[in-house]
């Protein structure tokens, strides 16, 4: 199988990293990719969000299976026009995206399937934020209703600053607080059956304790042991089976990942949001201790046959990812820094450097007759994961081998994984 990987961030890498060591799968490619994908795959200059540039280069190089990474490509239509050439594509239609391109949508379909979520109210004015910011009451939760690369979402006890987010928004949606620890499911669909894999949980506040502005992600680990035996099945039967059913009803069957963000509440799981794709930098660890081939377990699903596919079954053990972020991320990014280290630590046992925001420049350097050097070119630049023994074990290695990453303005949490596991900066976080 001949597989093209579309985007150029962590996720993408790291899928990369698992349909290479699929032995089912001969060729891996990516459009565009990035530095550490090219060091595992042929990578080719097309702009992911070209839809027909993207099938043409599926097309060009005999791809069997084309997988589309983020989430901008998909809400843009890129698996539909990839599906029109006739080449499999892991990854929802443009219509089934709704579900993360809209999250007053993706409330629509979850109050007609009847999933467990909060209650909410989409809003266009600032008068009707004011009274669902009043109905609800604090802490306030405010989500832009349109992407915002993990980053839409306040959630504060300020009234003013949860007014003055929807202020900034087209349309947004005011939901209660929902209390608990939060995790990640992700699960493979074919438009009707659904396989989970490891839960996983990520850390989205930049600082130490849950302190600071939401990031994409700071860092995350898998499995989750502090979580009750049962609770993916119920998740499977209270949530993924009924959306599944109401996405078919509605004419737009899901194929791709369905990512489920959860809290697990008082009165069971409930979810905060679902994405189209696979989370970053979540899905790296779950992707770490997957045994079972990636290649086989997607292309069961683009084609629809998931029914007929294996489970995906996973190695014993742990994994831990631990972002490293450029100066001013959240808000802003620094790029061009030098980074060095990335080497040493990939020699590490057990341990990848996925990389995110990163770039090879030629940056003349006394001493360096080669001048080409990596450099950061992003917010999360680089992540450091590990496989362990356990999630302690995982844990001490991935901050060991980030320990001799290097680059100006380097920022990181310390606490990725850190003890008590099932306590992370409080539920809806997400955006």
């Amino acid at each position: 199988m001949k597989a093209l990987v579309v985007g150029t961030g962590g996720r993408e890498h790291a899928l990369a990293l698992a349909l290479a060591q699929d032995p089912g799968v001969t060729e891996v490619h990516a459009a565009p990719g990035n530095p550490g994908i090219g060091e595992v795959a042929t990578l080719h200059d097309v702009d992911p969000m070209d839809g027909a540039a993207v099938a043409a280069l599926a097309t060009s190089i005999g791809a069997d299976l084309v997988v589309v990474g983020p989430e901008a490509p998909l809400v843009a239509g890129v698996a539909d026009a990839v599906r029109d050439a006739g080449i499999a594509c892991f990854g929802p239609s443009l219509a089934a995206a709704r579900l993360e391109g809209s999250k007053a949508f993706a409330k629509e379909v979850m109050a007609t399937a009847g999933v467990p979520t909060a209650g909410s109210r989409t809003c266009t004015t600032a008068d009707e934020v004011a009274a669902a910011l009043d109905a609800f009451g604090a802490p306030h939760v405010v989500k832009d209703d349109a992407l915002a690369a993990g980053k839409g979402v306040v959630v504060t006890n300020d009234r003013d600053e949860a007014l003055a987010h929807a202020a900034g928004c087209e349309r947004v949606v005011v939901e209660e607080f929902l209390d608990g620890p939060e995790f990640s499911l992700f699960v493979v669909c074919d438009g009707t059956v659904g396989r989970p894999l490891l839960p996983a949980q990520d850390f989205k506040r930049v600082f130490d304790g849950g302190r600071g502005p939401n990031t994409g992600g700071m860092g995350s680990y898998a499995p989750l042991t502090w979580l009750s035996a049962g609770t993916v099945e119920t998740v499977m039967a209270q949530v993924v089976d009924p959306t599944l059913a109401e996405m078919r009803r509605l004419g737009t069957p899901f194929v791709g990942c369905l990512y489920v963000g959860l809290a697990l509440t008082a009165a069971g799981p409930k979810v905060i949001e679902f994405n189209v794709r696979f989370g970053d930098p979540d899905i790296q660890p779950v992707l770490a201790l997957l045994d079972s081939p990636l290649g086989a377990l997607l292309a069961a699903a683009a084609v629809g046959n998931l029914a007929e596919a294996p489970e995906p079954t996973f190695v014993d053990g742990a994994a831990v990812s631990v972002v490293l972020a450029s100066a001013g991320y959240p808000e802003t990014s620094s790029k061009g820094d030098v980074i060095r280290g990335v080497g040493r630590a990939n020699g590490v046992h057990d341990v990848d450097v996925i990389h995110a925001g990163t770039a090879i420049v030629d940056a003349p350097e006394e001493g360096d007759p080669d001048h080409r050097h990596l450099v950061t070119a992003g917010g999360r630049v680089l992540a450091v994961r590990a496989v362990g023994y356990d999630v302690d074990d995982a844990r001490r290695r991935a901050y060991a081998a980030a320990d001799l990453i290097t680059f100006d303005g380097l920022q990181r949490r310390s606490d990725i994984a850190a003890e008590p596991l099932g306590v992370v900066e409080g539920a809806a976080s997400r955006g």
